[in-house]
């Protein structure tokens, strides 16, 4: 019995919160990360992490499960998503580090929901990154065809299960995003501004053209499949949110952290939310929406149905392919920074937080972190795991609006650079809509996010339960 009281009481062990003065000493102390990215770049993070698989490709796979109101669905992932910025910039303000979700798990709700937090956001960022660096090498074939009017052979291009044996272009991207990661944060996050606003403009110009072909009456019947068929491509194009949770994990390389973090999450979610709705009113305007159940390059394709031209889809195509690029990089740099964060507490092998010395960066963990994500994307049919990255995510953002909640009750004393407005009727609703959205995944996706996190209990019990630094304190 006493070992069972103790092992429950180790469960629930929480990570003190450190006030943003005392980490940054802390920091310097370790002589760790380099506080080098502004507000500008924070933001350009975010949103390049952000729009990406979510407005190229989820979009013209969620339109035959809803119908036009999609429209609809895109408007109640970016209130949940509202909702939940709300609540990552009231904790990002309070606990400035990197680490994000998982930190803010291991402050309010203990070690082992940190622990499965962390799981959760290791899952979201290496199977949205697999899944999309896949999408790079078929955008980057498709360039080559309207192009030169040559294709790469299937089998380098594709997947397995869609004529493919390994995708050489997707492990070449992969490692392209891990030698500039290797570099440093400040030029990284230099390049993803470049990639974001090239990609910005690409969109903006689709959006244009396709409006010229708006039609009303393509808009009829609305809700052809129901709410239910809302719900459902809610929950799939969700995962295309994730650019929130890569901000928080900037904490630690973040200028000014307190003020910057919760300003470059608002600023993010106002540009990327309204981004797509701008881009799903456009593109279920120019032609019905049964047309969206045979294309695979949606985008494109109504692009060159509109104008009857071929340049727009190669120039739809290029940007494509540095939007996957600078999504990519996005969902790399946050793996790397949530595994410094767990192993810097213990909770995995202490090669996670080495830092190269010149770089300032994590230089082992990237490689490791390139290595897998090459593997899962050059060998491993990933069409049944993207929703996981939906179900990692709304997991994530469930737990941060639990911490708010929790945190405001346990510690009201903590300075705070930004509050929750309307608490806790904002918390409240923002897991209300998670739940909602978890509920309308798919079965298989909650069976394979169980073999996932049944896997991370037995690495938590294995290892991290005993080489935990509270342990040892």
């Amino acid at each position: 019995m006493a070992s069972a009281a103790t092992l429950g009481l180790a469960l629930f062990r929480r990570k003190p919160v450190r006030s943003m003065a005392e980490q940054a000493l802390a920091d310097a102390a370790h002589g760790t990360l380099r506080r080098s990215i502004g507000l500008f770049q924070l933001v350009m993070l975010g949103i390049g992490a952000t729009v990406g698989s979510g407005i190229f490709v989820a979009l013209t796979a969620a339109v035959p499960v809803s119908g036009p109101a999609v429209i609809v669905s895109f408007v109640i992932a970016g209130i949940t998503a509202g909702l939940t910025a709300l609540c990552y910039a009231e904790l990002a303000s309070t606990m400035p580090v990197s680490g994000s979700a998982y930190s803010y798990a291991y402050a309010t709700l203990g070690e082992f929901c940190a622990f499965v937090v962390g799981a959760c956001l290791l899952l979201e960022y290496a199977v949205s990154a697999s899944a999309i660096a896949v999408g790079w090498g078929q955008y980057l074939n498709e360039l080559f065809g309207d192009v030169t009017g040559w294709h790469m052979p299937d089998a380098i291009t594709q997947p397995p299960g869609e004529g493919g044996v390994v995708n050489l272009p997707a492990v070449a991207l992969i490692a392209i995003c891990a030698t500039l990661l290797i570099r440093g944060a400040k030029e990284s996050t230099t390049v993803n501004a470049i990639l974001v606003v090239v990609k910005l403009g690409v969109l903006a110009l689709f959006g244009v053209i396709a409006l010229t072909a708006f039609r009303s009456e393509n808009l009829v019947p609305f809700m052809p499949l129901g709410w239910a068929g809302i719900g459902s491509a809610a929950s799939m194009i969700f995962f295309s949110y994730i650019g929130l949770d890569t901000v928080s994990t900037a904490g630690d390389e973040a200028k000014d952290p307190a003020r910057t973090l919760p300003l470059a999450i608002i600023i993010s979610l106002v540009v990327v939310t309204g981004i797509y709705l701008f881009v799903a009113i456009a593109a279920v305007g120019a032609q019905p929406w049964n047309a969206f159940s045979d294309q695979t390059a949606g985008l494109a394709v109504i692009l060159r149905n509109v104008t009857g031209a071929a340049w727009p889809s190669i120039l739809f195509s290029i940007g494509a392919i540095v939007s996957i690029f600078s999504v990519t990089l996005a969902a790399m740099y946050g793996q790397t920074r949530i595994l410094i964060a767990m192993s810097r507490d213990g909770l995995l092998p202490a090669v996670f937080a080495k830092v190269d010395p010149v770089t300032q960066s994590p230089r082992h963990n990237t490689y490791i972190v390139a290595v897998f994500i090459a593997v899962l994307a050059a060998v491993v049919p990933l069409n049944v795991l993207v929703n996981l990255t939906s179900m990692g995510t709304l997991t994530a953002f469930a737990v941060v609006s639990l911490g708010v909640m929790i945190l405001r009750r346990t510690r009201p004393d903590l300075e705070r650079g930004f509050k929750v407005p309307l608490f806790p009727l904002v918390p409240v609703a923002s897991v209300a809509f998670c739940l909602y959205l978890i509920i309308e995944l798919p079965r298989l996706t909650h069976l394979l996010f169980l073999v996932w996190i049944t896997g991370a209990l037995l690495l938590y019990f294995g290892y991290s339960y005993r080489n935990s630094v509270l342990a040892r304190t």
